[in-house]
């Protein structure tokens, strides 16, 4: 049956309505566009990035990001290093306050460290807290959260003491997981102070309303130290789980930014919407986890064969639309405390020249013309992006011989099979670095981390690299020495790179200020929306 008129009639008119709204309330309010509703506004049982980006608006931790994804002064306003780079000591910045206008104190930091890595919290990330002194002892139940390496020996000062040099510690206390939360807060409401009405923070944002599955609007913190320099008045976390619905809502002018696209759509995104598609560099890595513990996969000429064949340029931009970067490398180009990351063989030579030399090393394995006929199986996660780079990967194979089988499941059960140790041939890996450190790419691969080395790779000598660098106070030295293991990994290949991830958004003309970065970091107190 055809639409009435009239209800025709009705439906344009509630839509031209809400065109009207959308643009009436756009002036003082940026509309951003996030991946996922939060589950909890709980900073010590966050773990996801949706959340980190609500996060780093409500709250300031000792230190913090600026848009360009510079590592700032935040709560603190200085810090000093001991000569044996064990302790660190935060000078608290006098004019922090709480957005009830507590102020901001040392013991803030105390409490909340010790309230995530209490076994009772149960959170999440608190792993990444385990350079801090007695951490994983106490998020054991080993000890009490008092023998945490952490003190306040007055209101200004926080002192933080470690198991071991960690070049990464300032980069640690941006994430969630250092973040403070109010004592009182959480003495008069317990779990539930995270409701509006009842959530005290202290960033540039302050909570403002909740609306599952439509938004989480916050409002500039009248009592956040730079509150006189802050733009944007209300900002609006919009959940935008399913990309194409999210990129037409962009078009309607319903949103002013989005943090993720589709990635098969990149080529008419750019079409359309020209420079406000943003592409930008992140902490990411696609791979291929080989079972070298499983012939023929044990012997690495068929893991260099296999990874010879691999058109990395191919993949990331004709499979992913350039929103991938090739990948020859664990780490990408770009951390801290690191130079150019050493590759494995491939990016130099002609295709034709890496596919003779797959050929010549299969051969030497006993595989190929006259020999046995190499058969595989791979492992993915569904998305219509791995299943197209799964086709692309078993194509490639094919011309050195190669037989290609799939075995496809849901992230989920995908990565739980992994992690319980499942048998595999070869299987789909993908890591979001938690820092800007080789350490956290590498550590991957050290000998009896079951939860990531799905492949049980271990090399002694990659392992006690691994061991030497974490002891190293010395920055340069140490840098050299993580080049060193992850050369070992690019020769042996236990993980075959393939990609690394970049990050893509749409940022509408009206808002100003963002800039791609490793940390995809854009914090809404360094932005701006013109009319």
């Amino acid at each position: 049956m055809r639409p009435r008129r009239r209800d025709c009639l009705a439906g344009a008119a509630a839509l031209i309505a809400a065109c009207r709204t959308a643009r009436a309330e756009a002036p003082g309010l940026y509309r951003r566009g996030n991946d996922a509703d939060p589950e909890t506004l709980d900073p010590h049982k966050s773990s996801t990035v949706a959340e980190a980006h609500i996060l780093r608006d409500l709250y300031e931790g000792l230190l913090t990001y600026d848009n360009h994804g510079a590592i700032i002064p935040g709560a603190a306003e200085s810090w000093t290093v001991s000569e044996d780079a064990l302790t660190y000591t935060f000078r608290l910045r006098a004019d922090g306050r709480w957005s009830n206008g507590d102020a901001v104190v040392a013991d803030d930091f105390v409490f909340s460290l010790r309230r995530i890595l209490a076994p009772a919290t149960a959170a999440k990330y608190a792993e990444v807290l385990y350079p801090i002194r007695n951490a994983a002892a106490v998020n054991r139940g080993e000890r009490p959260p008092e023998d945490l390496g952490v003190a306040a020996p007055d209101p200004r000062t926080v002192v933080i003491g470690l198991e071991a040099p960690t070049p990464y510690l300032l980069e640690l206390l941006t994430h969630q997981t250092s973040i403070p939360v109010h004592p009182p807060s959480l003495a008069a409401h317990g779990d539930a102070f995270t409701r509006p009405g009842r959530l005290v923070s202290n960033g540039a944002y302050r909570l403002a309303g909740m609306v599952p599955n439509d938004r989480i609007t916050l409002e500039r913190n009248p009592h956040f130290h730079d509150a006189g320099r802050i733009a944007i008045p209300r900002v609006a976390f919009i959940p935008t789980p399913d990309l194409a619905s999210a990129v037409r809502r962009y078009a309607a002018g319903e949103v002013d930014s989005l943090a993720d696209l589709p990635g098969d759509q990149m080529d008419a995104l750019k079409r359309r919407f020209g420079d406000q598609v943003v592409l930008g560099p992140a902490l990411g890595l696609y791979a291929l986890a080989v079972n070298i513990r499983k012939p023929p996969f044990d012997d690495a000429r068929v893991r260099r064969a296999l990874s010879l064949a691999i058109d990395r340029e191919f993949l990331a931009q004709g499979v992913w639309g350039e929103t991938m970067a090739p990948a020859y490398s664990l780490c990408p180009p770009g951390l801290d405390h690191y130079g150019a990351p050493p590759e494995t063989a491939g990016r130099e030579a002609l295709p034709i020249d890496n596919e003779a030399e797959a050929q010549r090393l299969l051969a030497e394995a006993g595989f190929g013309p006259g020999g046995r006929t190499l058969s595989l199986e791979y492992r993915f996660n569904t998305t219509d992006n791995n299943r197209n780079t799964a086709v692309a990967l078993a194509d490639m194979w094919r011309s050195l011989g190669i037989e290609t089988r799939f075995v496809y499941t849901d992230a989920k059960t995908h990565f739980a099979y992994l992690r319980d140790g499942g048998a595999f041939d070869l299987a789909r890996m993908s890591w979001i670095a938690d820092y800007s450190d080789p350490q956290n790419f590498l550590f991957l691969l050290a000998s009896g981390n079951d939860g990531m080395n799905a492949g049980h790779y271990a090399n002694p000598a990659f392992d006690s690299l691994l061991a030497e660098a974490g002891a190293d106070r010395d920055l340069a030295h140490r840098a050299a020495t993580l080049a060193s293991a992850e050369a070992i990994l690019m020769r042996d290949l236990p993980w075959i790179p393939l990609m690394h991830y970049r990050s893509k958004a749409l940022i509408a003309p009206r808002l100003k200020g963002y800039h791609p970065n490793l940390r995809n970091a854009a914090p809404t107190r360094f932005l701006r929306l013109e009319a």
